[in-house]
Protein backbone atom coordinates (compact mmCIF):
# COMPACT_ATOMS: atom_id res chain seq x y z
CA UNK A 1 0.00 0.00 0.00
CA UNK A 2 1.47 3.04 -1.05
CA UNK A 3 2.33 5.76 2.06
CA UNK A 4 -1.02 7.63 1.86
CA UNK A 5 -2.17 7.54 5.57
CA UNK A 6 -5.33 5.98 5.30
CA UNK A 7 -6.75 3.80 8.31
CA UNK A 8 -6.79 0.66 7.18
CA UNK A 9 -9.55 -2.27 8.29
CA UNK A 10 -6.48 -4.41 9.76
CA UNK A 11 -5.76 -2.14 11.83
CA UNK A 12 -8.97 -1.81 13.68
CA UNK A 13 -10.37 -3.86 16.32
CA UNK A 14 -12.90 -5.44 15.24
CA UNK A 15 -13.83 -8.27 17.78
CA UNK A 16 -17.67 -7.93 18.96
CA UNK A 17 -18.23 -4.73 17.09
CA UNK A 18 -21.06 -4.63 14.93
CA UNK A 19 -19.57 -3.03 11.50
CA UNK A 20 -21.24 -1.09 8.89
CA UNK A 21 -19.53 -1.48 5.80
CA UNK A 22 -20.26 0.83 2.43
CA UNK A 23 -19.68 -2.10 -0.61
CA UNK A 24 -20.42 -0.84 -4.47
CA UNK A 25 -23.02 -4.17 -5.66
CA UNK A 26 -24.67 -1.58 -7.70
CA UNK A 27 -24.90 -4.64 -10.46
CA UNK A 28 -28.72 -5.04 -10.45
CA UNK A 29 -30.40 -4.07 -13.54
CA UNK A 30 -33.94 -4.47 -13.71
CA UNK A 31 -33.90 -7.09 -10.97
CA UNK A 32 -30.84 -8.71 -12.49
CA UNK A 33 -27.37 -9.30 -11.63
CA UNK A 34 -25.42 -9.91 -15.20
CA UNK A 35 -21.80 -9.90 -13.21
CA UNK A 36 -21.41 -10.42 -9.84
CA UNK A 37 -17.47 -9.14 -10.21
CA UNK A 38 -18.22 -6.30 -7.81
CA UNK A 39 -20.03 -8.18 -5.30
CA UNK A 40 -17.02 -10.98 -4.97
CA UNK A 41 -14.46 -8.01 -5.05
CA UNK A 42 -15.44 -7.15 -1.48
CA UNK A 43 -16.00 -11.30 -0.36
CA UNK A 44 -12.05 -10.83 1.29
CA UNK A 45 -13.69 -7.78 3.20
CA UNK A 46 -16.46 -9.65 4.72
CA UNK A 47 -14.40 -12.44 5.36
CA UNK A 48 -12.02 -10.51 7.64
CA UNK A 49 -14.52 -8.80 9.71
CA UNK A 50 -16.21 -12.46 10.35
CA UNK A 51 -12.52 -13.82 11.20
CA UNK A 52 -11.96 -10.97 13.69
CA UNK A 53 -14.99 -11.24 15.87
CA UNK A 54 -17.26 -8.32 13.60
CA UNK A 55 -20.74 -8.42 12.79
CA UNK A 56 -22.00 -6.99 9.36
CA UNK A 57 -24.48 -4.73 7.90
CA UNK A 58 -23.71 -3.95 4.76
CA UNK A 59 -25.02 -1.39 1.98
CA UNK A 60 -24.86 0.51 -1.34
CA UNK A 61 -26.37 1.79 -3.57
CA UNK A 62 -28.18 0.63 -7.10
CA UNK A 63 -29.08 2.74 -9.81
CA UNK A 64 -30.77 6.03 -10.04
CA UNK A 65 -34.07 5.67 -8.30
CA UNK A 66 -34.27 9.35 -8.00
CA UNK A 67 -35.93 10.95 -10.94
CA UNK A 68 -34.40 13.90 -11.49
CA UNK A 69 -37.50 15.38 -13.79
CA UNK A 70 -39.81 15.02 -11.25
CA UNK A 71 -37.50 14.72 -7.86
CA UNK A 72 -39.49 11.34 -6.56
CA UNK A 73 -37.46 8.48 -5.26
CA UNK A 74 -38.85 5.79 -7.05
CA UNK A 75 -38.95 2.69 -4.95
CA UNK A 76 -39.57 -0.68 -6.90
CA UNK A 77 -37.87 -4.03 -7.64
CA UNK A 78 -35.52 -2.87 -10.35
CA UNK A 79 -33.51 -1.16 -7.49
CA UNK A 80 -33.91 -3.13 -4.93
CA UNK A 81 -31.02 -5.33 -3.42
CA UNK A 82 -32.99 -8.38 -2.78
CA UNK A 83 -30.94 -10.25 -5.60
CA UNK A 84 -27.82 -9.21 -4.33
CA UNK A 85 -28.73 -10.31 -0.66
CA UNK A 86 -29.70 -13.78 -2.71
CA UNK A 87 -26.61 -14.13 -4.17
CA UNK A 88 -24.73 -13.72 -1.25
CA UNK A 89 -26.82 -16.21 0.55
CA UNK A 90 -26.37 -18.67 -2.10
CA UNK A 91 -22.61 -18.27 -2.39
CA UNK A 92 -22.03 -18.28 0.76
CA UNK A 93 -24.20 -20.38 2.76
CA UNK A 94 -25.26 -18.02 5.13
CA UNK A 95 -28.65 -16.17 6.36
CA UNK A 96 -29.40 -12.49 5.56
CA UNK A 97 -31.95 -9.95 6.52
CA UNK A 98 -33.04 -7.28 4.88
CA UNK A 99 -35.09 -3.99 6.94
CA UNK A 100 -38.07 -2.45 4.92
CA UNK A 101 -39.13 1.12 6.39
CA UNK A 102 -41.92 2.81 5.40
CA UNK A 103 -42.41 5.59 2.66
CA UNK A 104 -44.86 7.93 1.31
CA UNK A 105 -44.63 7.05 -2.65
CA UNK A 106 -42.22 9.66 -4.40
CA UNK A 107 -40.56 10.47 -1.54
CA UNK A 108 -38.26 7.56 -0.28
CA UNK A 109 -37.47 6.55 3.15
CA UNK A 110 -37.60 9.29 5.90
CA UNK A 111 -34.80 7.33 7.59
CA UNK A 112 -33.93 4.67 9.39
CA UNK A 113 -36.50 3.13 11.56
CA UNK A 114 -35.79 1.48 15.24
CA UNK A 115 -37.68 -1.32 13.91
CA UNK A 116 -34.16 -2.64 12.83
CA UNK A 117 -32.93 -2.61 16.21
CA UNK A 118 -34.68 -6.08 16.28
CA UNK A 119 -32.47 -7.29 13.56
CA UNK A 120 -29.35 -5.95 15.57
CA UNK A 121 -30.19 -8.31 18.05
CA UNK A 122 -30.40 -11.35 16.02
CA UNK A 123 -26.99 -10.07 14.71
CA UNK A 124 -25.33 -9.98 17.89
CA UNK A 125 -26.59 -13.31 18.90
CA UNK A 126 -25.73 -15.17 15.78
CA UNK A 127 -29.09 -15.89 14.77
CA UNK A 128 -28.70 -14.46 11.10
CA UNK A 129 -25.10 -13.90 9.84
CA UNK A 130 -25.37 -10.53 8.30
CA UNK A 131 -27.96 -6.94 7.67
CA UNK A 132 -28.16 -5.97 4.64
CA UNK A 133 -29.64 -2.91 4.24
CA UNK A 134 -32.25 -1.30 1.48
CA UNK A 135 -30.93 0.30 -1.83
CA UNK A 136 -28.98 3.52 -0.23
CA UNK A 137 -30.71 5.55 -2.42
CA UNK A 138 -34.05 4.89 -1.33
CA UNK A 139 -33.20 7.21 1.43
CA UNK A 140 -34.49 10.97 1.45
CA UNK A 141 -31.18 11.70 2.90
CA UNK A 142 -28.53 9.75 1.11
CA UNK A 143 -27.86 12.26 -1.93
CA UNK A 144 -29.65 15.57 -0.03
CA UNK A 145 -27.55 18.55 0.88
CA UNK A 146 -30.24 19.57 3.61
CA UNK A 147 -30.75 18.59 6.79
CA UNK A 148 -31.83 14.90 6.20
CA UNK A 149 -28.48 14.19 4.75
CA UNK A 150 -27.15 14.95 8.27
CA UNK A 151 -29.96 12.97 10.25
CA UNK A 152 -29.49 9.75 8.11
CA UNK A 153 -26.12 10.05 9.35
CA UNK A 154 -26.64 9.92 12.74
CA UNK A 155 -29.02 7.32 12.02
CA UNK A 156 -27.16 5.11 10.20
CA UNK A 157 -23.79 5.98 12.43
CA UNK A 158 -26.48 4.71 15.33
CA UNK A 159 -26.33 0.99 13.77
CA UNK A 160 -22.86 0.55 14.24
CA UNK A 161 -19.25 0.80 16.12
CA UNK A 162 -17.60 1.18 12.76
CA UNK A 163 -17.65 1.98 9.59
CA UNK A 164 -15.75 0.28 6.45
CA UNK A 165 -15.59 1.70 3.38
CA UNK A 166 -15.31 -0.91 0.59
CA UNK A 167 -16.60 0.95 -2.16
CA UNK A 168 -14.20 2.40 -4.11
CA UNK A 169 -16.35 2.80 -7.00
CA UNK A 170 -19.09 4.86 -5.71
CA UNK A 171 -17.22 8.32 -5.24
CA UNK A 172 -20.00 10.38 -5.11
CA UNK A 173 -20.54 12.89 -1.84
CA UNK A 174 -23.25 11.05 -0.83
CA UNK A 175 -24.21 9.98 3.25
CA UNK A 176 -23.24 6.36 2.85
CA UNK A 177 -20.02 7.17 1.62
CA UNK A 178 -18.39 10.31 3.37
CA UNK A 179 -21.32 11.88 5.84
CA UNK A 180 -20.72 8.53 8.16
CA UNK A 181 -16.97 8.99 8.23
CA UNK A 182 -17.46 12.21 10.57
CA UNK A 183 -19.67 9.87 13.43
CA UNK A 184 -17.61 6.63 13.39
CA UNK A 185 -14.08 5.31 13.98
CA UNK A 186 -13.88 5.08 9.78
CA UNK A 187 -11.92 2.38 7.92
CA UNK A 188 -10.57 1.67 4.29
CA UNK A 189 -11.85 -1.90 3.24
CA UNK A 190 -9.26 -4.41 1.35
CA UNK A 191 -11.09 -4.08 -2.24
CA UNK A 192 -10.62 0.12 -1.56
CA UNK A 193 -6.93 -0.30 -0.79
CA UNK A 194 -6.46 -2.76 -3.84
CA UNK A 195 -8.25 -0.16 -6.27
CA UNK A 196 -5.88 2.82 -5.02
CA UNK A 197 -2.60 0.61 -5.41
CA UNK A 198 -3.76 -0.10 -9.20
CA UNK A 199 -4.17 3.42 -9.32
CA UNK A 200 -0.46 3.65 -8.95
CA UNK A 201 0.43 1.77 -11.68
CA UNK A 202 -1.74 4.84 -13.86
CA UNK A 203 -0.06 7.58 -11.94
CA UNK A 204 3.74 6.06 -11.95
CA UNK A 205 2.97 4.19 -15.24
CA UNK A 206 5.70 2.66 -17.02
CA UNK A 207 6.35 4.18 -20.24
CA UNK A 208 5.36 4.41 -22.81
CA UNK A 209 1.45 4.67 -21.63
CA UNK A 210 -1.27 4.17 -23.88
CA UNK A 211 -4.79 4.93 -23.25
CA UNK A 212 -8.23 4.31 -24.78
CA UNK A 213 -11.09 6.20 -24.08
CA UNK A 214 -14.48 6.01 -25.32
CA UNK A 215 -17.84 7.46 -24.34
CA UNK A 216 -21.69 8.41 -25.30
CA UNK A 217 -20.87 11.77 -23.93
CA UNK A 218 -17.61 14.47 -24.30
CA UNK A 219 -18.67 16.52 -21.20
CA UNK A 220 -18.85 14.21 -18.72
CA UNK A 221 -14.88 12.54 -20.14
CA UNK A 222 -13.19 15.82 -20.97
CA UNK A 223 -11.34 16.32 -17.64
CA UNK A 224 -10.14 13.07 -17.22
CA UNK A 225 -9.08 13.25 -21.24
CA UNK A 226 -7.08 16.40 -20.92
CA UNK A 227 -5.53 14.38 -17.53
CA UNK A 228 -4.85 11.86 -19.52
CA UNK A 229 -3.30 14.11 -22.88
CA UNK A 230 -0.84 15.22 -20.38
CA UNK A 231 0.38 12.20 -18.69
CA UNK A 232 0.12 9.50 -21.41
CA UNK A 233 2.10 8.95 -24.42
CA UNK A 234 -0.34 8.26 -26.27
CA UNK A 235 -4.43 8.34 -26.53
CA UNK A 236 -6.98 6.66 -28.57
CA UNK A 237 -10.56 7.67 -28.63
CA UNK A 238 -13.85 5.59 -29.65
CA UNK A 239 -17.73 5.96 -29.06
CA UNK A 240 -19.66 9.10 -29.53
CA UNK A 241 -16.67 11.31 -28.04
CA UNK A 242 -14.91 9.54 -31.28
CA UNK A 243 -17.43 10.41 -33.67
CA UNK A 244 -17.27 14.37 -31.73
CA UNK A 245 -13.70 15.03 -32.30
CA UNK A 246 -13.68 13.39 -35.86
CA UNK A 247 -16.29 16.18 -36.63
CA UNK A 248 -14.56 18.66 -35.27
CA UNK A 249 -11.41 18.13 -36.54
CA UNK A 250 -12.58 17.15 -40.16
CA UNK A 251 -15.89 19.15 -40.86
CA UNK A 252 -17.57 15.89 -41.71
CA UNK A 253 -21.92 15.68 -39.93
CA UNK A 254 -22.40 12.72 -38.34
CA UNK A 255 -25.55 12.19 -36.71
CA UNK A 256 -26.12 11.84 -33.02
CA UNK A 257 -23.64 14.58 -31.64
CA UNK A 258 -25.18 17.20 -29.45
CA UNK A 259 -24.11 20.62 -30.07
CA UNK A 260 -22.31 20.89 -26.15
CA UNK A 261 -20.32 17.76 -27.60
CA UNK A 262 -19.26 19.47 -30.59
CA UNK A 263 -18.16 22.56 -28.74
CA UNK A 264 -16.42 20.57 -26.46
CA UNK A 265 -14.48 18.60 -29.42
CA UNK A 266 -13.45 21.79 -30.78
CA UNK A 267 -11.68 23.02 -27.89
CA UNK A 268 -10.49 19.06 -27.46
CA UNK A 269 -8.72 19.19 -30.86
CA UNK A 270 -7.22 22.73 -30.76
CA UNK A 271 -5.75 21.63 -27.31
CA UNK A 272 -4.26 18.25 -29.21
CA UNK A 273 -2.89 20.59 -31.46
CA UNK A 274 -0.38 21.01 -29.01
CA UNK A 275 0.38 17.48 -28.45
CA UNK A 276 1.12 16.54 -31.78
CA UNK A 277 1.17 12.54 -32.44
CA UNK A 278 0.14 11.74 -29.32
CA UNK A 279 -3.69 11.22 -30.33
CA UNK A 280 -3.94 7.79 -32.67
CA UNK A 281 -6.64 8.12 -35.03
CA UNK A 282 -8.44 4.73 -35.78
CA UNK A 283 -8.99 5.25 -39.93
CA UNK A 284 -11.82 2.54 -40.50
CA UNK A 285 -15.16 3.66 -39.27
CA UNK A 286 -18.86 1.96 -38.93
CA UNK A 287 -21.75 3.95 -40.73
CA UNK A 288 -25.15 2.70 -39.69
CA UNK A 289 -28.07 4.20 -41.31
CA UNK A 290 -30.28 3.15 -37.98
CA UNK A 291 -29.62 2.70 -34.23
CA UNK A 292 -31.87 -0.76 -34.15
CA UNK A 293 -29.28 -3.49 -34.71
CA UNK A 294 -26.47 -4.22 -37.52
CA UNK A 295 -29.01 -5.01 -40.01
CA UNK A 296 -27.96 -6.21 -43.58
CA UNK A 297 -27.45 -3.59 -46.35
CA UNK A 298 -27.87 -0.64 -43.88
CA UNK A 299 -24.13 -0.36 -42.68
CA UNK A 300 -20.97 0.40 -43.86
CA UNK A 301 -17.36 1.01 -43.38
CA UNK A 302 -15.52 4.24 -44.29
CA UNK A 303 -11.74 5.33 -44.26
CA UNK A 304 -11.45 8.57 -42.75
CA UNK A 305 -8.68 9.90 -44.91
CA UNK A 306 -10.81 9.58 -47.57
CA UNK A 307 -13.61 11.43 -46.92
CA UNK A 308 -14.39 15.01 -47.66
CA UNK A 309 -14.51 18.17 -45.46
CA UNK A 310 -18.06 18.36 -45.49
CA UNK A 311 -19.00 14.68 -45.90
CA UNK A 312 -22.47 13.85 -44.29
CA UNK A 313 -22.53 10.64 -42.42
CA UNK A 314 -25.17 8.22 -40.65
CA UNK A 315 -24.45 7.09 -36.86
CA UNK A 316 -20.62 5.57 -36.50
CA UNK A 317 -21.69 3.12 -34.85
CA UNK A 318 -18.36 1.13 -34.40
CA UNK A 319 -14.21 1.53 -35.17
CA UNK A 320 -13.58 -1.22 -37.67
CA UNK A 321 -11.17 -4.43 -37.43
CA UNK A 322 -9.43 -3.09 -40.05
CA UNK A 323 -8.15 0.14 -38.25
CA UNK A 324 -6.08 -2.17 -35.37
CA UNK A 325 -4.15 -3.85 -38.33
CA UNK A 326 -2.89 -0.63 -39.32
CA UNK A 327 1.00 -0.58 -38.62
CA UNK A 328 0.97 2.05 -36.63
CA UNK A 329 -1.70 1.51 -34.40
CA UNK A 330 -0.16 -2.07 -33.98
CA UNK A 331 2.73 -0.34 -33.22
CA UNK A 332 1.67 1.56 -30.34
CA UNK A 333 -0.28 -1.11 -28.41
CA UNK A 334 2.62 -3.68 -29.18
CA UNK A 335 5.23 -1.74 -27.73
CA UNK A 336 3.23 -0.11 -24.71
CA UNK A 337 4.38 -0.75 -21.35
CA UNK A 338 1.07 0.39 -19.56
CA UNK A 339 -2.16 0.18 -21.48
CA UNK A 340 -5.62 1.80 -19.52
CA UNK A 341 -8.50 0.98 -21.03
CA UNK A 342 -12.08 2.45 -20.20
CA UNK A 343 -13.81 2.01 -23.38
CA UNK A 344 -16.53 0.05 -25.53
CA UNK A 345 -16.26 0.92 -28.73
CA UNK A 346 -19.03 -0.04 -30.67
CA UNK A 347 -22.79 0.16 -29.78
CA UNK A 348 -23.95 -2.16 -27.79
CA UNK A 349 -25.38 -5.16 -28.18
CA UNK A 350 -24.48 -5.21 -31.89
CA UNK A 351 -21.46 -3.60 -32.55
CA UNK A 352 -18.89 -5.47 -31.19
CA UNK A 353 -16.30 -5.94 -33.87
CA UNK A 354 -13.90 -2.72 -32.59
CA UNK A 355 -14.13 -4.03 -28.95
CA UNK A 356 -13.04 -7.28 -29.64
CA UNK A 357 -10.40 -5.87 -32.37
CA UNK A 358 -9.38 -4.03 -29.35
CA UNK A 359 -8.93 -6.13 -26.86
CA UNK A 360 -7.53 -8.79 -28.89
CA UNK A 361 -4.78 -6.45 -29.84
CA UNK A 362 -3.85 -5.32 -26.27
CA UNK A 363 -3.44 -9.11 -25.21
CA UNK A 364 -1.14 -9.67 -27.55
CA UNK A 365 1.43 -7.66 -25.56
CA UNK A 366 2.40 -10.16 -23.16
CA UNK A 367 4.63 -7.34 -21.31
CA UNK A 368 2.76 -4.64 -20.46
CA UNK A 369 0.55 -4.03 -17.65
CA UNK A 370 -3.39 -3.79 -18.81
CA UNK A 371 -5.60 -1.87 -16.60
CA UNK A 372 -9.28 -1.77 -17.05
CA UNK A 373 -11.95 0.45 -15.82
CA UNK A 374 -14.63 -0.85 -14.56
CA UNK A 375 -18.67 -0.66 -15.43
CA UNK A 376 -19.22 -1.12 -19.21
CA UNK A 377 -15.56 -1.93 -20.21
CA UNK A 378 -15.47 -4.99 -17.54
CA UNK A 379 -19.16 -6.50 -18.67
CA UNK A 380 -18.25 -5.99 -22.56
CA UNK A 381 -14.59 -8.07 -21.77
CA UNK A 382 -16.60 -10.91 -20.26
CA UNK A 383 -19.62 -10.84 -22.81
CA UNK A 384 -17.48 -10.81 -25.63
CA UNK A 385 -14.02 -12.57 -24.81
CA UNK A 386 -15.06 -14.53 -21.98
CA UNK A 387 -11.53 -16.84 -22.12
CA UNK A 388 -9.74 -13.30 -22.26
CA UNK A 389 -11.84 -12.07 -18.66
CA UNK A 390 -11.75 -15.55 -17.10
CA UNK A 391 -7.65 -14.95 -17.45
CA UNK A 392 -7.49 -11.02 -17.04
CA UNK A 393 -8.59 -12.29 -13.16
CA UNK A 394 -5.99 -14.30 -12.44
CA UNK A 395 -2.96 -12.72 -14.22
CA UNK A 396 -0.45 -9.89 -12.45
CA UNK A 397 -0.18 -8.38 -15.64
CA UNK A 398 -4.12 -7.28 -15.87
CA UNK A 399 -6.03 -5.64 -13.50
CA UNK A 400 -9.75 -4.81 -13.30
CA UNK A 401 -10.92 -1.73 -11.34
CA UNK A 402 -14.47 -2.25 -10.07
CA UNK A 403 -15.58 1.43 -10.86
CA UNK A 404 -14.36 3.05 -14.15
CA UNK A 405 -16.36 6.42 -13.08
CA UNK A 406 -13.95 6.46 -9.82
CA UNK A 407 -10.72 5.68 -12.01
CA UNK A 408 -11.44 8.80 -14.08
CA UNK A 409 -12.41 10.87 -11.37
CA UNK A 410 -9.31 10.13 -9.77
CA UNK A 411 -6.97 10.37 -13.32
CA UNK A 412 -8.82 14.02 -13.31
CA UNK A 413 -7.57 14.84 -10.25
CA UNK A 414 -4.38 13.60 -10.38
CA UNK A 415 -4.07 11.96 -7.14
CA UNK A 416 -6.96 9.10 -5.20
CA UNK A 417 -7.22 11.57 -2.69
CA UNK A 418 -9.19 13.72 -4.87
CA UNK A 419 -12.20 10.93 -4.59
CA UNK A 420 -14.37 12.66 -1.52
CA UNK A 421 -14.77 9.39 -0.13
CA UNK A 422 -11.08 8.58 0.26
CA UNK A 423 -10.60 12.46 0.98
CA UNK A 424 -12.82 11.79 3.99
CA UNK A 425 -11.01 8.74 5.69
CA UNK A 426 -7.58 10.56 5.21
CA UNK A 427 -9.01 13.83 6.73
CA UNK A 428 -10.03 12.26 10.16
CA UNK A 429 -7.81 10.18 9.72
CA UNK A 430 -9.61 7.86 12.86
CA UNK A 431 -9.22 10.65 15.39
CA UNK A 432 -13.05 10.22 16.79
Amino acid sequence: MPENKLPLIQNADLKDKVVLVRVDHNVVKKGIIHDPYRIDATIGTMFHIVAKGGKIILMTHVGRPLNKKTGKIEIDDDTSVMPIVEYLQNKLHIRIKVPEFYHRNGEGYPGVETSVNHMIRELRNDDIDAIYLPNTRWFRGEEAKDEYADRLANQLAGLADIFVNDAFGSWQPHVSTVGLTKYLPSYAGYLMQKEIENLERIYEAQKPMIAVVAGSKFDTKIEPLYALLEKSDYLVLGGVIYNAYLAAKYGFEIKGISNEDALIAKEFVKRTNDHPNKLIELPYIVESDTLEGKLEGKHRVHDIRKLKKGTKLNYILDVAPESFEEENVKNVFCKAHTVFVNAVMGFTPHFNDGTIALDSLIDTNPEAVKLYGGGDTMQELKRLLPGLYIMALDSPKYYIFTGGGAVLKAIEHGTHSGLAPVQALLKLNNKL
